[in-house]
């Protein structure tokens, strides 16, 4: 490309963070186009559960985000030809303090929608030991690594343009820099990822933002089928939404005497299940000099594989697959920051960019169009 190509909105980054931009470009009649360094997502956009997970997260914006992108979800997978493989969420209490911890939060506002359910009443593979679990409605799961390529293709069909392998040199107000020649818009929207480093790098400092590594596997399907996503007693003391429960402080205390190595590790289980019957299944946290190791321990996937066994009937899972997994961490679950006139730089930084991705790409693109902010945004720049 020798000339310079104008659109109305130029996107860096073709995650699902990008992606999300492009759709609401699109919805708001934009010409739009995606830059990006790679040939396909390869990121954490496609290394992850792709759970948008409402219930658990942090009261306020977060929440009020990722309930606007879970409908934002299921109209364009609809469109898109996504399959929504499951929906809810099972949040099952192996210990008599996550019990308590479970009723207090679904007496609460955040708990809108939640049940109680008897352990006994859940179905195989769920263990028949398991105390109880708290069932929310609200979730949806697609498949990653096939539901953002349908989504990137879907928004080429409808007039997005895509410009892959290249590399983003330069940001200013009204144009784009790549490798490729420049790009001019009025309106550009910055969505690096995992890049903290070539455009923005002192905002992004500013910020406090730093790169954590996790573990994820896929494993052999149990004997039965997951009516949701599941999740155990860690998660209740990873996600800030369950902060609203009095008795938060004795789950944690217990936890901290009898799972000390997983709360070390930065584990809380989440399992989905595939089409094939396998299940997705994760995580691990890991921080500073840990994140920048590329290797999978097998001790941090012993310990995710045992939690893992402590809910479902399996225990002994095979592991058909491993990977690892890299995403922006922060004080804040997410920001968007205007470095320059005509230009939004918009970063999630708490793992939660498929939860929370399409709203955030509404309060950046009413932000560049100079408009007032969506009913869930939050401190959005102007």
């Amino acid at each position: 490309m020798n000339t310079e190509v104008s659109a109305d909105c130029v996107i860096v980054g073709a995650g699902v963070i990008g992606l999300a931009h492009a759709l609401v470009a699109l919805r708001r009649g934009l010409r739009a186009v995606v830059v990006d360094r790679d040939p396909r997502a390869m990121g954490a956009s496609v290394r992850n559960f792709g759970f948008v997970t409402v219930t658990g997260q942090q009261e306020g914006v977060t929440w009020r985000r990722a309930m606007r992108s879970r409908d934002v979800w299921a109209e364009v997978a609809k469109a898109a030809d996504i399959p929504v493989l499951h929906r809810g969420l099972l949040v099952c209490a192996i210990r008599p303090e996550a019990v308590t911890v479970l009723e207090e939060f679904a007496a609460s506002a955040m708990g809108a929608g939640c049940t109680m359910r008897a352990g006994a009443s859940l179905p195989p593979p769920f263990r028949r030991d398991l105390l109880a679990a708290l069932e929310s409605p609200h979730e949806i799961r697609v498949e990653s690594r096939e539901a953002i390529p349908r989504l990137a293709h879907w928004l080429e069909t409808q007039g997005v343009r895509f410009m892959r392998d290249t590399a983003v040199h330069a940001v200013e107000s009204g144009r784009v820099h790549t490798s490729r020649g420049t790009l001019s818009a009025p309106m550009i929207a910055v969505c690096p990822g995992t890049d903290l480093n070539t455009l923005f790098p002192d905002v992004i400092a500013r910020r406090g933002a730093a790169l954590c590594k996790l573990h994820m596997m896929r494993v052999a399907a149990p004997a039965g089928r997951l009516p949701s996503a599941v999740m155990s007693d860690l998660g209740l003391v990873r996600y800030l939404g369950y902060e609203v429960a009095p008795s938060l402080p004795a789950l944690r205390a217990r936890l901290e005497r009898e799972r000390a190595a997983a709360l070390a590790a930065g584990i809380h289980l989440i399992a989905v299940q595939s089409a094939d019957g396998s299940l997705v299944v994760g995580d691990s946290h890991h921080y500073g000099a840990d994140a920048q190791d590329p290797f999978q321990p097998r001790e941090v996937d012993d310990l995710i594989l045992s939690e893992l066994s402590e809910v479902l009937d399996m225990p002994r899972p095979e592991v058909l697959e491993r990977w690892l997994g890299w995403y922006p961490s922060g004080p804040q679950t997410a920001f968007i920051e205007a470095p320059m006139p005509g230009v939004r730089l918009a970063l999630v930084t708490s793992g939660t960019g498929a939860s929370t991705c399409f709203a955030i790409a509404e309060e950046c693109l009413a932000s560049l169009a100079g408009e007032a902010p969506p009913p869930h945004a939050e401190g959005v720049p102007t």
